[in-house]
């Protein structure tokens, strides 16, 4: 792959064979993110998981105490009380199995996250070819199947973010904009990492984090160290 200028004048400043500690990756990957935007600082975490065994899959969600940067649009699938709960809570878009043709047939998806009551799931599920693949399906480890919608809408507008393992057992999560500061980063990747910590597999046997890397959107990948994991 044939890499601009920019990036190969930013990968000249990281050692390829350093793993740094997370403190010096995070001030190397805002060093090294220059595109005119506000680049995503994304972390990728590779596991020891076999995901095709379900008890060595890894899911769940963790509110970054900083937030990601970025505005996440959410849809809740509820009745009732729960709409308006929903409504006053902040979420975008809120609704029942009215919306079903509009994302089946109309292709609409202008949505982040989807949040649904437990007696939604049914309807909810006649959208599982379409949500399951772009991994909107809501979730209960991820905490987005509740009768508590408002808890759920606000800790999403607050940057709580999905972890899951991909189909090569890597976790990919951002963690924040390269305008944030070091501080505000180094909080968000600690409490990620905390819940990636907590959520090793107890089937697992051997090594659990095998590499972390971090980078920006254009910018090239930092070793971090996953010793002290």
């Amino acid at each position: 792959m044939k890499h601009g200028k920019k990036y190969n004048e930013a990968a000249k400043l990281v050692d390829r064979a350093t793993q740094y500690e997370p403190n010096e990756a995070i001030a190397l990957v805002k060093k090294t993110a220059t595109a005119k935007f506000d680049e995503t600082i994304e972390v990728h975490i590779r596991t020891g998981c076999d995901g095709r065994h379900a008890e060595q899959q890894i899911r769940g969600a963790v509110v970054l105490p900083n937030g990601t940067g970025k505005k996440v649009r959410v849809l809740v699938f509820a009745k009732g009380d729960k709409l308006n709960e929903a409504e006053a809570a902040g979420a975008d878009y809120v609704g029942g199995e009215e919306l079903i043709p509009k994302i089946q047939n109309d292709g609409w998806l202008d949505f982040d996250v989807v949040v649904a009551t437990p007696d939604m799931m049914g309807v909810v599920g006649r959208l599982g070819k379409v949500l399951g693949p772009k991994g909107l399906m809501p979730n209960p480890k991820a905490g987005t199947v509740t009768m508590d919608v408002a808890k759920a809408v606000a800790d999403i507008k607050a940057g709580k973010i999905e972890y899951r393992l991909d189909k090569t057992n890597i976790v990919h999560v951002p963690v924040g904009k390269a305008s944030f500061t070091e501080e505000a980063l180094q909080e968000n990747f600690n409490a990620l990492m905390d819940a990636i910590v907590k959520a090793k597999p107890s089937a697992l046997k051997g090594q659990y984090l095998r590499s972390i890397t971090l980078t920006s959107t254009m910018g090239p990948g930092v070793k971090v160290s996953v010793a002290k994991y």
